[in-house]
């Protein structure tokens, strides 16, 4: 056992519960509460570095925190998948943090210090899920993730809030008792382990009819992966503060959702039994006709975040659709995916809550010739939404392309007719944004109007935070070599 290894694992759970601790006592001196934040997220990405390091020479070290039951114990593991999950969610919760104080200070946001406290054990939930060594580790720290992220979603503190509140916290608590839960004791019961395995867990004397049981009850009961029908929490959750909303839709909660998901299909069920199942090609065309749906809702949403948020379901979708293709290819598309969308929609929303702070602009038909007052966010959006659609020079390009690969893997032409439409139709509801921003006149007439009404980029760190999230969809086209590395470790 690497007991520095150890010790660097056991980091990745304090240091975020120490900086929500530190955030809570230093409430009333705000630079030096943001401070303690900022340089927790440094030190957490340090720490997973390191990390990534080790798992890459091949350490697959592991820890018990406590034995609950004989066989039942709350149990860490070093392996890839989790290591890139922690990658994108320590660098980004820095970058939010960065962000954060600009948009909070700029919006006179109300309740800050609880912001970056629950912010910090929201990062510690994700730690936890990102290293469980099995199933019962993932869905305590799965809880707490939405018991602690909750309060984010209700931070206004309006009706609207509170409702929102309730139907995000109703669905995703409720698709846990329904169906994860259930389905974990039905795996326990089973096939007498909840330890996650190279190759599944499952032997060959389950019956088909057992395992897609099982496989339906996990696909639909992780609800943060927002499969429809079970995905009205995410729009609904749109009215929290736009950092919350970078949170739920790129650092953690869809992110935990959809890395659930790759988790349970690789070493719950392995690749192998899933490409069996039959239950798995219904699943695979109901996610698929999700990546549709959610893309033409999105097409007609005058709200930003809105339109975001269902761009949002549509691209998880396509994480839900490379595991379950259940080949090589789409396994390593979907790991991609959950990296590149990641920095691509977190800048997306940045530069959503920028126009907010600046132009007090929420609707897509209000924000007709910005790009001339705002160009840096605007620009930002462009490259952002490139991503998105998976065009080059921007790193969502990789993650489709191996996603497509991994449909013509399996045969499923179908499906990746479903992608490259989906592209289509993300080109359709995302470019005209940012050109519009650019060469369109405002309601006004005039293309500069925004300038002559004292509209200005957003304050100065979350316009750093911006282009910071811009350049990383830039880089991770030109150098995805670490991640592409991680997600071909993967099982």
């Amino acid at each position: 056992m690497n007991f520095s290894v150890i010790g660097l694992m056991q980091a990745v759970l304090v240091i975020p519960l120490l900086a929500a601790a530190g955030v809570a006592l230093t409430g009333l001196r705000p630079n030096l509460r943001e401070g303690i934040s900022l340089v927790s997220g440094a030190l957490l990405f340090a720490v997973v570095w390191s990390l990534y390091q080790s798992v890459m020479a091949g350490d697959r070290s592991g820890w018990t925190l406590l034995e609950l039951l004989p066989g039942l114990t709350i149990s860490f593991r070093l392996e890839p998948l989790g290591i890139l999950f922690c990658l994108i969610a320590s660098s980004l919760w820095m970058v939010t943090v960065l962000y954060s104080i600009g948009y909070m200070r700029g919006h006179g946001e109300s309740n800050q210090t609880r912001f970056y406290a629950l912010f910090a054990i929201a990062i510690a939930s994700v730690g936890g899920i990102a290293l469980a060594d099995n199933l019962l580790t993932l869905f305590i720290f799965y809880e707490v993730l939405t018991l602690s992220t909750y309060p984010l979603v209700t931070h206004a503190g309006t009706d609207k809030a509170r409702r929102g509140g309730r139907t995000y916290l109703g669905l995703l608590l409720g698709t846990s008792i329904v169906c994860f839960l259930p389905a974990i004791i039905g795996t326990w019961v089973v096939a007498g382990t909840l330890t996650f395995k190279e190759g599944g867990i499952f032997g060959d004397d389950i019956t088909p009819v057992l395992l897609s049981l099982l496989l339906v009850l996990f696909v639909f009961g992780i609800g943060k992966a927002a499969v429809m029908p079970f995905h009205r929490w995410l729009p609904a959750a749109m009215v929290a503060p736009t950092p919350v909303s970078a949170l739920l839709h790129a650092v953690a909660v869809v992110k935990a959702g959809v890395f659930a998901l790759v988790k349970v299909g690789v070493f719950i069920f392995g690749l192998d039994t899933l490409g069996t199942l039959a239950v798995t090609e219904w699943l695979l065309y109901l996610v698929a006709f999700g990546v549709l749906a959610a893309s033409l809702v999105a097409m007609r949403q005058n709200n930003l975040k809105a339109r975001l948020a269902y761009s949002t379901i549509s691209q998880l979708g396509y994480i839900s659709l490379g595991v379950l293709l259940a080949t090589s290819a789409g396994l390593l598309g979907s790991a991609l995916h959950i990296a590149m969308h990641a920095f691509g929609k977190i800048t997306l929303f940045f530069c959503a809550g920028a126009i907010l702070v600046a132009s007090h602009k929420s609707e897509i038909s209000d924000m007709r010739g910005l790009g001339r007052a705002m160009p840096l966010t605007m620009a930002a959006f462009f490259i952002a939404s490139l991503s998105i659609i998976g065009l080059p020079p921007a790193g969502g390009s990789w993650s489709k392309w191996y996603l497509i690969l991994g449909t013509l893997e399996a045969g499923q032409w179908l499906l990746m007719g479903v992608l490259m439409l989906s592209s289509l139709l993300n080109i359709a509801y995302l470019l005209p944004i940012p050109l519009k921003a650019f060469f369109a006149t405002d309601s006004t007439g005039s293309v500069g109007a925004g300038e002559a009404a004292g509209i200005r980029e957003a304050p100065l760190t979350s316009l750093l935070a911006i282009m910071i999230t811009t350049l990383m969809c830039l880089l991770l086209f030109f150098y995805p070599q670490p991640l592409y590395d991680l997600a071909r470790s993967i099982g």
